[in-house]
């Protein structure tokens, strides 16, 4: 008997292999690497963004003679053209970044979950209301617009821009949840609860909702990131205030004032590895739920010490398929 063809009785065989104890399962989420690591990143960006004002080494705005200086021990990340601190700027700037990132994320998703589920379920005049609505808002294209609508208000803060993504960036996610919806309606477990005379508030809350989550976080997640690079994109080409330090704020005078060009490589570089440690957050906190939510990752996620010592390395695709390793086979 293979190795594969041996784990594989076991699981039939001992269904505690993939039915762990509550205490264990209660905990499964927080035992994921990936999403540990996430949580931990994202953790340091709101320790940071709380704090920042207290622990800022300079005052972003106060100049200096030390012009254009390379990182030192005065100044971490070295200065600008006015010899402003890019550490001080850069820790100024994280709050807003994850202010307009985690409203925009929150309102969307707010948004695009009473849109989605209630076209879902109701079905109907209400649905292909609610579904043409939707088409309208997708094929709106989003940056374009937010240019547009923030060009036009001249003191257009982190809230509006944040609304403003919120107000264009829940279509997607709307018909995700719409068509999902769709599909669980008519499942079983449904039907026995309207049979059962459940009001629909009940069903969808405890019956739909639930089998969303993966959905509903994965919608969250893009949205946030999408947000913030939004944010970045509109304060680089300068149409949102300059003088309101964040992220895309500090890449917008390093790119102003030739930093590339000048070989100021500290002016823009830490920006950018924070973009994409922000980034990588996220996406790491999202494999980490769909892990967590999906039964089929979860099901090797919960055994992965069990197949490590068989030597059987899991590999998911739409359905989990278990492969011997290659020294097994050799």
């Amino acid at each position: 008997m293979t190795v594969e063809a041996a784990f594989l009785e076991d699981l039939e065989i001992n269904p505690d292999a993939t039915t762990p104890r509550t205490g264990k399962r209660r905990f499964l989420f927080m035992r994921n690497a990936k999403a540990l690591t996430g949580l931990a990143i994202l953790g340091f960006f709101f320790l940071i963004a709380i704090i920042g004002p207290w622990i800022a080494p300079y005052d972003p705005n106060a100049r200096s003679s030390a012009i254009l200086q390379s990182p030192s021990w005065q100044h971490l990340m070295g200065t600008t053209h006015q010899g402003q601190d890019v550490m001080s700027q850069l820790i100024l700037g994280t709050r807003s970044v994850l202010v307009v990132g985690f409203v925009a994320g929150t309102v969307a998703t707010v948004i695009g979950v009473i849109v989605g589920v209630t076209a879902g379920y109701i079905g109907g005049v209400g649905d292909e209301s609610l579904s043409a609505l939707s088409n309208v808002f997708l094929v709106i294209p989003q940056l374009p617009l937010i240019i547009i609508i923030a060009g036009q208000l001249p003191s257009a803060g982190g809230l509006t821009v944040a609304l403003v993504i919120a107000a264009t960036g829940w279509a997607w996610g709307a018909r995700v949840l719409r068509a999902q919806t769709l599909s669980l309606r008519k499942r079983d477990f449904v039907e026995a609860a309207r049979a059962n005379g459940e009001s629909t508030w009940r069903i969808i809350s405890a019956e739909i909702l639930p089998n969303l989550t993966a959905i509903i976080a994965a919608g969250f997640v893009g949205t946030v990131g999408f947000a913030v690079l939004s944010q970045i994109t509109l304060s680089f080409v300068g149409i949102t205030p300059t003088n309101e330090w964040n992220w895309g704020t500090v890449l917008y005078w390093a790119q102003a004032q030739l930093a590339l060009q000048r070989g100021a490589w500290w002016w823009f570089v830490p920006a950018g590895l924070l973009i994409a440690l922000l980034g990588m957050a996220l996406t790491l906190i999202n494999f980490g739920i769909d892990e967590f939510v999906n039964p089929r990752l979860r099901s090797v996620g919960l055994n992965a010490r069990s197949m490590r010592r068989r030597k059987i390395r899991p590999r998911i695709g739409f359905t989990p398929v278990v492969h011997e390793a290659k020294e097994d086979r050799a």
